[in-house]
This record gives structure tokens, C-alpha cells and sequence, in this order.
């Protein structure tokens, strides 16, 4: 398989390395400094980028009838054209928030205690995200995601990384040295609280789960996410 790596930082150089182990070959290191010169040459396009050229890169893989991954965050305001223009076009387009099969396994914990706790009013729901200092959104698609779930399966309406209100899921963002990320949903009443946590040790979890997406990916059409990779749906 011939990959196009949209994005070539730190993630970029370790879906490199792990895409090499698994055979595949890389044709392209996109980064500020070159062009798409090499696109039309890949089976898949892998976008781990900024925020900032995050849709660039997935409109002109789709443009160009490449199936692209993405794992950028902060830019899902243009989820839904992205969505348009791939069905437009006939593309393939794959957009996870989190790759590793850790984190997708637990989002789907996320929504089966979001329902069993929904009828327990006594809790309170609340969520802690942890990512390195070089982390530019915040807070994390990978926490947003989780947030979301909560929303969709209790009666809060919205989160908050600052002045929660009541409706608010609070979600309590830091910033430290070293951190992958981390994780950790917590239901907390007057007598005791329930906690579920995803702690990253490293990046090789997110960049296999990613080199694994695209390998799957091949041949497909539409819309997709980690659940269908994963089979969970």
C-alpha cells in the first residue's frame, strides 16, 4: 500500500515507522515547506496535521480520489462539508477523534455507564483531559467525543472547560510535559464517585490504529469511523 502522509510531525514520523514495519511504502511527507507533488501516486492519505490545514488536506485528497484518514482535531466546525464532498465526489473519507483501539473501546464503556447512570440524579457527571504541553486544542477530540456521549444520554445540554453552569459536563483541561493523554470520566455523589480512565502511554497506540484504518479502508466507499474498522457498531 502507498501512503501519503498529510502532516509529518511527531505522529507523522511514528505512523511512519510503523507503516514501514507493516510493509507499506510512503509517497509523500507533506508538510508547510513541499506541495501535494506525490498525492496522486497513493492508495490512502493519512492526515495528522494542524487544525489550521487540516480540511486543505482532506478536501485535495478527496479531489483527488485518494481515501483519507484524518486524526487532526479542532477543526470539526467543517465536519459536515468534508461529509458533503466526499459524497459528491464518491470518495472515501475516514475521521476519528482517537485511533487507538484502547480509547475506542473506551468510548463505547462511555456510552453504556452514560445510560446506566442517567436515572441516578444523585451523580454528577464531570471529566478530566491531560495532553502535552504542544497540544493546541483543548479541549480534546477525543474528550469532546466522550462529552458528547454524556450529553446524548443524560440531561446535561452542553460542556464547559470553564464556569460550568449545572447542565454543563465540566471538563477539567491540563496541560504537561510528556502526557500522550489522558482520559478519565468521573460520577461523583455525596457518599462516593464511579471513575473510568484511559491512559495513554505513548503514540505507537494512536499511529497503528491509523495505519490500520487506511489498510481497511481500501476498496471502500463513504463515510466511516473507527467503529466500523473495529467492527463495533
Amino acid at each position: 500500500m502507498k501512503i501519503a502522509l498529510l502532516g509529518y510531525g511527531k505522529m507523522g514520523h511514528v505512523i511512519e515507522r510503523i507503516a514501514l514495519e507493516r510493509g507499506h511504502e510512503i509517497v509523500l511527507q507533506k508538510t508547510s515547506q513541499n506541495s501535494f507533488d506525490g498525492l496522486n501516486n497513493a492508495d490512502v492519505a493519512i492526515d495528522f496535521s494542524l487544525p489550521s490545514v487540516a480540511v486543505e488536506n482532506i478536501k485535495t485528497a478527496i479531489e483527488h480520489g485518494i481515501p483519507v484518514i484524518s486524526g487532526t482535531t479542532g477543526w470539526l466546525e467543517q465536519y459536515p462539508e468534508m461529509v458533503k464532498l466526499c459524497e459528491a465526489k464518491n470518495g472515501s473519507f475516514l475521521y476519528g477523534s482517537n485511533f487507538s483501539l484502547g480509547v475506542n473501546l473506551f468510548f463505547e464503556l462511555n456510552v453504556y455507564l452514560a445510560k446506566m447512570m442517567a436515572k441516578f440524579k444523585e451523580y454528577n457527571v464531570s471529566m478530566e483531559e491531560i495532553h502535552h504541553t504542544q497540544k493546541l486544542d483543548k479541549p480534546s477530540g477525543t474528550a469532546i467525543t466522550l462529552a458528547n456521549t454524556i450529553i446524548k444520554h443524560s440531561d446535561k445540554k452542553n460542556w464547559a472547560i470553564e464556569n460550568p453552569t449545572p447542565s454543563d459536563v465540566f471538563i477539567d483541561v491540563k496541560r504537561e510535559e510528556n502526557v500522550p493523554g489522558t482520559h478519565c470520566v468521573l460520577y461523583t455523589s455525596e457518599v462516593d464517585y464511579i471513575k473510568i480512565e484511559h491512559v495513554a502511554h505513548n503514540r505507537e497506540g494512536f499511529a497503528l490504529g491509523a495505519v490500520v484504518a487506511a489498510e481497511w479502508i481500501l476498496g471502500k466507499k463513504g463515510i466511516f469511523s473507527m467503529k466500523d474498522v473495529l467492527a463495533l457498531k
